[in-house]
């Protein structure tokens, strides 16, 4: 008798779960409902064609950079595929010797500029981060007020000559080394470690050089990592610095070669030997130099992707 009354109090308990899984499946039906759907939909649609934007001009500079110049000469409208594949362009860019060197240029600005920024943007964060630091608040607001007025090309440029930078590729790295919207993001990020890590750490004696490089930097990983991709970036990308610093051709950053090659459609160098082809194989040149431009940034962010959204919001919330 105890074995089956035992068993029917298993089957009711049973039972009750399985009405109370079908309620919260009945629950969650009737959550979706059809305006929410269509909401889904809508933004299904409209992300796709977003996503297409910008994957399309992608596909046709790729495709045009690998296409025959002569056939891509002859193509109108977008290019999906490559019209009679052909490596001439990249050949071509291959031969310039101006890429090459802005190439060199621009990896060497990239490593050490960014290298400087993060140094100088950690020390300084943790200084601004920390709440027993005298006049903190006044040194925050003058960093913040930089952030919004500045004095101009034209004092910057008086500067930058006042100091011997002028026509030095160190004058793309140091006058720009700190920006003050990541140094304000890496001064959240190290306000948000608990204070009490900090107080012991302190009390073993240890001093602020070894609390930022052995507690700080570990914990704010993911806004580090942001970081170095926004500087790498920006170092990158820079263009409109070195054409207002630099004189000598051979220190030009590759974007600023870019910059002329489609701006002012110097090929001369590049389409040297081509013959009755060269207008056209300009064309092509111009999309496989932007290829090259830009794919070690596109190699690099999937990488560093993920810690974005967590890097950059880290701090955000109080409470």
């Amino acid at each position: 008798m105890m074995k089956a009354h035992t068993t029917d109090t298993s089957n009711i308990e049973f039972s009750m779960l399985e009405r109370s899984k079908t309620k919260k499946t009945a629950t969650k039906k009737l959550k979706c409902s059809v305006g929410s759907r269509i909401f889904d939909v809508f933004n299904v649609i409209l992300i796709s064609f977003m996503m297409l934007c910008v994957l399309l001009p992608l596909i046709h500079v790729v495709a045009a950079s690998f296409s025959d110049p002569v056939k891509y000469a002859a193509h109108e409208g977008l290019l999906i595929f490559p019209e009679g594949f052909s490596t001439k362009a990249y050949e071509a860019v291959a031969r310039n010797k101006n890429i090459i060197t802005g190439y060199m240029n621009t990896i060497f600005i990239v490593v050490f500029g960014t290298t400087l920024s993060m140094i100088l943007t950690i020390i300084a964060g943790y200084v601004l981060s920390r709440r027993n630091v005298g006049l903190n608040r006044f040194f925050t607001i003058l960093l913040v007020f930089s952030m919004y007025f500045d004095g101009g090309m034209i004092p910057f440029y008086l500067v930058v000559k006042g100091v011997g930078l002028n026509n030095s590729i160190w004058s793309l790295i140091i006058p720009t080394a700190v920006n003050t919207y990541n140094l304000v993001i890496m001064r959240t990020a190290m306000s948000s470690v608990p204070e009490s890590l900090i107080e012991s750490a302190q009390m073993d004696g240890a001093k602020h050089w070894t609390i930022l490089w052995k507690i700080m930097v570990p914990l704010v990983k993911p806004t580090i990592a942001v970081l170095v991709l926004f500087y790498a970036v920006s170092n990158w990308n820079s263009w409109f610095n070195a054409m207002l610093f630099i004189r000598d051709r051979a220190g030009y950053p590759l974007q600023l070669v870019l910059r002329e090659i489609l701006i002012q459609n110097d090929m001369s160098m590049m389409t040297a030997g081509a013959g009755g082809d060269e207008f056209m194989l300009s064309e092509t040149i111009q999309y496989a130099t932007i290829v090259v431009a830009t794919l070690p940034i596109l190699a690099i962010y999937p990488f560093i992707q993920r810690y974005f959204v967590k890097g950059v919001m880290i701090g955000a919330v109080k409470g």
